[in-house]
């Protein structure tokens, strides 16, 4: 089933795999806003997906992935992970994201298991986020608003959600706010919504915005 899936419909479901992880409702704005399209657009894939029987949907709650849409969605995630850590090899990390969303569509199930043995069966992808069933390995990770000004942390994983953005992923590197240094956390203004880092001797300070997507936990 998952090999005749559609680019578009995996990205749908990959999207809906990590909110459904999350616990976070699934609504159509919000998915327009993460993938770029228009509500309609939404709407009309939403239902081609619900015919295709990879979401049901629930009158209260919305759409939510089937145990065959489960299945595709993990398959998916696994495929984006491997060529994440394939690519770390040839590229820089903040632009694995983007190429291996180029490849993902197109790993084979042969090409994804010689992967996935050859990196010896990463519990995580370079960006820190778990592959589909080693949710447990990060669930004790905070995001950076958890702690408080003084607190020395080590940066442990870039939401999914951000890695969406390539601008933020380079400016991230650049700054070194990258899974496995450590940093101290310097100032948290609430009033202007900014939490200043100091990484490696470089103060860099992130927005709100930004900072609950990336989570650390106490060094």
């Amino acid at each position: 089933m998952e090999s005749k899936l559609t680019p578009t419909v995996e990205d749908y479901l990959s999207i809906l795999w990590v909110l459904e992880r999350d616990g976070e409702p699934v609504v159509g704005a919000r998915l327009a806003e993460i993938l770029g399209v228009t509500p309609p657009t939404v709407t009309n894939t939403l239902k081609r997906m619900t015919r295709d029987g990879l979401i049901a949907v629930d009158d209260k709650s919305g759409p939510y992935l089937t145990e065959q849409g489960r299945r595709a969605a993990q398959s998916v995630m696994r495929r984006h992970m491997l060529s994440e850590w394939l690519l770390l090899r040839m590229l820089d990390w903040s632009k694995t994201h983007s190429q291996a969303h180029s490849i993902e569509h197109t790993v084979s199930a042969e090409l994804e298991a010689a992967l996935q043995n050859n990196l010896e069966n990463p519990q995580l992808c370079p960006h820190g986020n778990p592959l589909p069933g080693f949710e447990h390995v990060v669930a004790n990770w905070q995001p950076l608003l958890s702690f408080m000004t003084g607190d020395r942390v080590i940066i442990r994983r870039v939401h999914e959600l951000a890695e969406q953005n390539p601008e933020l992923l380079a400016f991230l590197e650049e700054h070194q706010v990258m899974p496995g240094k450590t940093a101290l956390i310097v100032e948290i203004l609430p009033f202007n919504e900014t939490i200043t880092l100091q990484i490696e001797g470089q103060s860099t300070t992130l927005g709100y915005a930004v900072a609950r997507y990336i989570f650390a936990e106490a060094a």
